[in-house]
């Protein structure tokens, strides 16, 4: 991994921009705009011709029905080795515990006598629910994305998952498996920037309806689902533009070298363009920790995924002067997940304001928000984490005012509204109140 030093900088007085010196991946979703387009329209255009189509070019299926019948999605889970399933079982217990806080209650606030506006919550009538389906299989993405949606109350959720060419062209058992273990029945065997078009567009074959629009779309992808998920915002709404997945980790000389390198290694193992971030202010972890990934790379199973990752421009060791510059640069990176290596770690973690999740300490490493904290695993990237956060119940939720005053609280504020109205010259806002005390 290289290495940026910024030791002395500060003093130097040098004007640091973190954000710029922070290593970041190079992923351009407005180059892949151009053929998501296309497909996108022709999808649109076309229906399940043109899904068709792109499934046998893109992953290599050819299908007839784009739709999973629901027998197989049973028969999936039938087949589940029962470890995998106590485990499913047990993530999705913990996630729906976390994600049972997060429900939002109806608050009405009396203005004035008379008058009140109350808050409600809604929650989206359908979801599309994207479960990527490329180097690694995820049928944890399946519970995170299912399991906030349930709680929200949404009605409605379809998952789409790419075709696997080894599994007669269906998405891979275990995430079949794990939609059957969590009562969804409605998947469809489509990835990439197809999927999204088919939940935004819907897909119907004459007067036949195959898929239903969706109203939202939410879940992990590659770049081109990320382009589409860009392009078809406002037709349909979008959780998020995942791009390549990031850990950060910050820590001192009370660090374990092993287990930062476990940790950097970890996440290299998703992609090649995945991000391993070390910050540190002691060079002697750094070097602890470089020659345990040299131990450690050569015995993972993925090594040449991890090698490319590791290397890569996104990757790298970042040396500072103290924790303070540590928090700084963290902060400006924004992590997906960040963890804190360092002494009283729980008070170092709560001064950080930019994370997607923040794993404290020794024993929390982001494998276990991968699948079993509780917490979600679909969360922001690419920095975006310092305006965005992870997905959540509140994300399936649409808050509606509901105004209710009667005739002697209007009558208070009348004048006001007429005022402010002719400020703007708009007289017939002020009209619409003064007509009614004629």
């Amino acid at each position: 991994m290289r290495r940026i030093d910024l030791r002395g900088r500060l003093a130097a007085g040098d004007d640091l921009d973190y954000r710029a010196l922070v290593p970041r991946a190079s992923v351009d979703v407005d180059s892949a705009l151009d053929d998501v387009r296309a497909i996108c329209d022709d999808v649109r255009r076309r229906g399940p011709a043109a899904v068709r189509e792109y499934t046998a070019r893109f992953d290599g299926v050819e299908t007839a029905d784009v739709r999973v019948h629901p027998a197989a999605v049973s028969e999936a889970l039938a087949g589940l080795d029962p470890a995998v399933r106590a485990a499913l079982e047990e993530s999705i217990a913990r996630a729906r515990r976390v994600h049972a806080d997060q429900r939002r209650s109806e608050v009405t606030t009396t203005v004035v006598t008379g008058g009140t506006v109350t808050q409600r919550w809604v929650p989206v009538d359908r979801v599309g629910l994207y479960v990527p389906g490329g180097l690694a299989v995820y049928p944890s993405s399946v519970v995170m994305n299912v399991v906030p949606a349930q709680v929200a109350g949404v009605g409605g959720l379809a998952v789409a998952s790419p075709p696997q060419r080894d599994h007669g062209g269906l998405p891979h058992p275990a995430i079949l498996a794990a939609c059957a273990l969590l009562g969804v029945h409605e998947v469809y065997a489509v990835g990439g920037a197809q999927a999204v078009a088919m939940f935004a567009f819907g897909l119907r074959d004459g007067d036949e309806v195959l898929c239903r629009p969706v109203d939202l779309v939410t879940g992990p992808g590659n770049v081109y689902v990320a382009a589409a998920k860009r392009l078809l915002r406002g037709v349909v709404g979008i959780d998020a533009e995942a791009g390549p997945t990031e850990i950060a980790i910050l820590a001192d000389d009370t660090a374990d070298p092993v287990h930062v390198a476990a940790d950097l290694l970890s996440q290299a193992e998703h992609d090649p363009l995945a991000a391993s971030v070390l910050v540190t202010d002691d060079e002697a972890l750094a070097d602890a920790v470089s020659l345990e990934l040299g131990i450690q790379v050569a015995a993972t199973k993925h090594v040449d995924r991890v090698g490319t990752a590791l290397s890569g421009e996104q990757s790298g060791v970042v040396l500072v002067d103290d924790l303070d510059q540590g928090l700084a640069v963290v902060d400006a990176y924004a992590p997906e997940h960040l963890e804190i290596h360092t002494g009283d770690a729980r008070t170092v973690a709560g001064r950080v304001r930019h994370a997607g999740a923040v794993f404290v300490g020794t024993w929390s490493p982001v494998s276990l928000g991968d699948y079993a904290a509780g917490s979600n695993h679909v969360l922001p990237t690419g920095g975006s984490a310092r305006h965005a956060s992870g997905l959540s119940v509140p994300s399936f939720l649409r808050s509606v005012q509901v105004v209710e005053y009667d005739q002697a609280a209007l009558g208070q504020v009348a004048d006001q509204v007429a005022t402010l109205a002719a400020t703007e010259d708009l007289p017939a806002h002020g009209a619409a109140v003064r007509v009614r005390y004629r």
